[in-house]
């Protein structure tokens, strides 16, 4: 059924006439939400290549700029919790431009009623993450609305970075030729949600892989002044990012699924729900699209990192056919299937 377009809308047809859980999946919806409502209105000249962090250049330096809202569900999870999770993804958000962290923003929204016990974990949990990765919460803000307005706590965060010179990492300078990297295992974060959610009893439990990635991006950018793009594999999971990749930079990306390392029981509870892995959200992975000749050094420098141990290549970038930018891989029975991004929302609430 053909849908009317959304009133205010500047670039076309809006496929919903109201927000759906999965506009902000990461994926398609979000996507479309982005480029039709959003950028438009808010980011006019401004408009970049949607990085994970802003760049701003202030008397000769380069600054990163990000911001992010978590409403993960339930706040504590096999490995972490939402106090974790903001630091390390903000953390992580301006790595992807080559950031070097210097200081977060943190806002609360909390219900009325939520247990003052839960929030001393949580901002504890916090100060251990800032003091993981060398940052500090600098200035923030608190709000309370009524009992049901709210599900227990929401939290914004807001992070500031400097890019040192030479550095220009971007999702638009992807290149055919280039290799794909990927730091490690996939899929764990949205499964260890999933089985916290739904108390769900593994023989071996599954764990957030929610862990700064900083310091692996700079062993990373010291081993190669070629490592083109960034990108953390978060919700959409590691297809709806190759998938950015490749549309930035009007490049085709073909990967080897005997190249990816999913745990055993992570791929077993995926097998079970009718999961893909590689739609499921992560946040301690990244991808890295670097130059063919430096990969195997760059690949040596996250190996050498605790965060990167498992990393390995999985891909490599071609050209675009028919000026598509497509993402494909090889299973491991031999044929091609297309990787698509996420379409609709798999699981809410993810972070």
């Amino acid at each position: 059924m053909q849908r009317a377009p959304v009133k205010g809308s500047r670039s076309g047809a809006m496929s919903h006439k109201k927000v759906l859980l999965g506009h902000g999946s990461g994926g398609k919806l979000m996507h479309e939400l982005i480029e039709q409502i959003f950028a438009p209105e808010l980011l006019g000249s401004c408009r970049t290549q949607l990085n994970d962090s802003a760049l701003m250049e202030i008397n000769g330096s380069r600054l990163a700029v990000t911001t992010d809202s978590y409403v993960v569900d339930p706040l504590f999870f096999p490995g972490g919790d939402i106090g974790k999770l903001a630091v390390n993804g903000t953390v992580n958000d301006l790595s992807m431009v080559g950031g070097r962290p210097l200081a977060l923003t943190a806002a609360f929204i909390l219900e009325e009623g939520f247990p003052m016990e839960d929030l001393l974990k949580i901002v504890a949990s916090m100060k251990e993450a800032c003091e993981m990765a060398g940052v500090n919460i600098i200035t923030g803000d608190t709000k309370v609305v009524n009992r049901g307005k709210c599900d227990k706590s929401f939290i914004n965060t807001t992070g500031v970075g400097i890019v040192e010179p030479g550095v220009d990492i971007s999702a638009d300078r992807a290149r055919p030729g280039d290799l794909v990297l990927v730091n490690g295992d996939i899929a764990a974060h949205g499964m260890a949600i999933l089985s916290a959610r739904q108390e769900l009893d593994f023989e071996v439990p599954i764990y957030s892989d929610t862990q700064p990635l900083h310091l692996l991006v700079a062993d990373m950018l010291s081993a190669s002044e070629q490592i083109h793009c960034l990108r953390d594999a978060t919700r959409g999971g590691l297809a709806s990012a190759l998938n950015e990749l490749a549309i930035a930079s009007a490049v085709g990306i073909r990967i080897y699924e005997d190249q990816l390392a999913i745990q055993d029981e992570v791929k077993g509870c995926c097998e079970i729900l009718g999961l893909d892995p590689l739609h499921v959200a992560n946040e301690g992975k990244l991808l890295s699209i670097v130059a063919a000749e430096d990969a195997p050094t760059v690949l040596a420098a996250m190996r050498a990192n605790t965060a990167g141990r498992q990393a390995s290549i999985i891909g490599e970038v071609v050209e675009a056919q028919a000026q598509r930018p497509l993402v494909v891989m090889k299973t491991t029975v031999g044929g091609w299937r297309i990787v698509d991004m996420l379409a609709g929302e798999q699981l809410p609430r993810i972070c």
